[in-house]
């Protein structure tokens, strides 16, 4: 290659790196505009969707994208103008058109597997019961993008629920139920129990139709009929009447489950995480606490983070991870539950018992190494915290 060849291959080389950061520059305008609302309004992603962009088109920008918060939407808008900026309004307000009426959703299997994208071979993001009431905001293929009642996003194929438009929700939501009480069974198509429906776990909740001869006759959201043992099962209304839970309560269920495999993403007892654990044994007395062991941290109430092992009560919830540094923030990414007699239960492996007693055969170094903090949850209020007693999953 000569000379002159050579000088027009490393001038437009220059040229062309030169126009990719003017093009990038150009391709992300309102970024300090649309990152001060995304923080304010969804700073989490997992519980909050707004997913914006703008693009210049001569001197008018586009906003694109999608969210499910129009008062996000409206901040943005407002502060644009505020600051005299052009701007066409092309963001997609969930939910989505395409669904129709059919915005509402409840949970049709015993336990539905929500993936972190639209495909099986996805991360396990989380699971949700059968009976749990779901938003349905869009739809890719044959799965959909819903928000359980503690607010997690995430897609399930539709074979995992029955969609539903609002009428049609608020009546099942209305209607009788059950509750199920054991760590696993069946419901059976006949009072013989020769021919199973389908399988059911603690925490499933089923329409009521009747009941007569030692079974509750139910309903699935999709309407099948079933047979389910009434003593394996309770009634939705009383169960919800007797809620107040006390620490030996949430010890008693957290020990039904010793045994039970680690299951990244899992929240039933088929399998659990850490904050799955401790989500479901919070859910079967009475509390929705949010879903991960990060997000769990930040509700209830303060108790240690000494180590200070005495002041802890049966029930209470312990953090484990690693702490802020100067250049880091702090990084919570375990958590299990107290059950005194210095003994916390958690999911590590299995459900198991480990010890902070450094002569007992359980102990637990590692996590005693990496403890952070505990928190209170039980009666508590706080935003993050749903208490089913004072606000039902299910209308009366």
């Amino acid at each position: 290659m000569n000379l002159k060849a050579n000088i027009f291959v490393i001038a437009s080389a220059f040229t062309f790196l030169i126009s990719c950061e003017v093009n990038k520059e150009e391709g992300m305008p309102l970024q300090e505009q649309i990152l001060a609302v995304k923080s304010e309004f969804a700073p989490d992603k997992r519980v909050a969707l707004f997913n914006v962009k703008a693009l210049r088109k001569n001197d008018v920008h586009v906003l694109e994208g999608e969210s499910d918060l129009p008062n996000a939407i409206a901040a943005l808008k407002e502060q644009l103008t505020k600051e005299n900026i052009e701007f066409v309004d092309s963001i997609r307000l969930l939910p989505a058109l395409d669904l129709g009426r059919k915005t509402q959703a409840v949970v049709n299997i015993s336990v539905a597997n929500l993936r972190s994208e639209p495909k099986h071979s996805a991360e396990l993001a989380t699971q949700a019961t059968l009976g749990t009431p779901v938003k349905v905001l869009k739809k890719k293929g044959s799965w959909y993008y819903i928000q359980t009642p503690d607010k997690y996003l995430s897609w399930v194929d539709d074979g995992g629920i029955e969609l539903m438009d609002s009428e049609r929700a608020d009546q099942w939501m209305a209607n009788d139920k059950i509750i199920y009480k054991q760590i696993y069974g069946h419901s059976y198509k006949d009072r013989d129990k020769k021919q199973m429906v389908s399988d059911l776990v603690a925490g499933n909740v089923l329409e009521v139709l009747g009941d007569t001869d030692g079974f509750y006759t139910v309903a699935y959201p999709d309407g099948r009929q079933a047979y389910v043992p009434k003593e394996e099962a309770q009634d939705y209304g009383e169960w919800l009447e007797n809620l107040n839970p006390t620490v030996e309560d949430l010890v008693n269920t957290s020990r039904k489950f010793m045994g039970v495999p680690y299951l990244w993403g899992g929240t039933s007892t088929k399998g659990m995480d850490c904050s799955g654990f401790t989500k479901t044994v919070y859910f079967l007395n009475g509390m929705v606490i949010p879903r991960d062991a990060s997000q769990q941290v930040h509700t209830g109430e303060a108790i240690d983070s000494t180590q200070n092992f005495d002041n802890l009560q049966k029930g209470d919830l312990l953090f484990f991870g690693k702490k802020a540094t100067d250049s880091t923030s702090e990084k919570v990414v375990h958590v299990g539950m107290w059950i005194g007699n210095n003994e916390f239960i958690h999911a590590s492996e299995m459900i198991r018992i480990s010890s902070m007693d450094k002569d007992a055969p359980n102990f637990d170094e590692w996590n005693l190494n990496r403890y952070l903090r505990t928190q209170r949850v039980l009666r508590k209020e706080d935003e993050g915290l749903i208490n089913l007693a004072q606000t039902p999953l299910f209308k009366d």
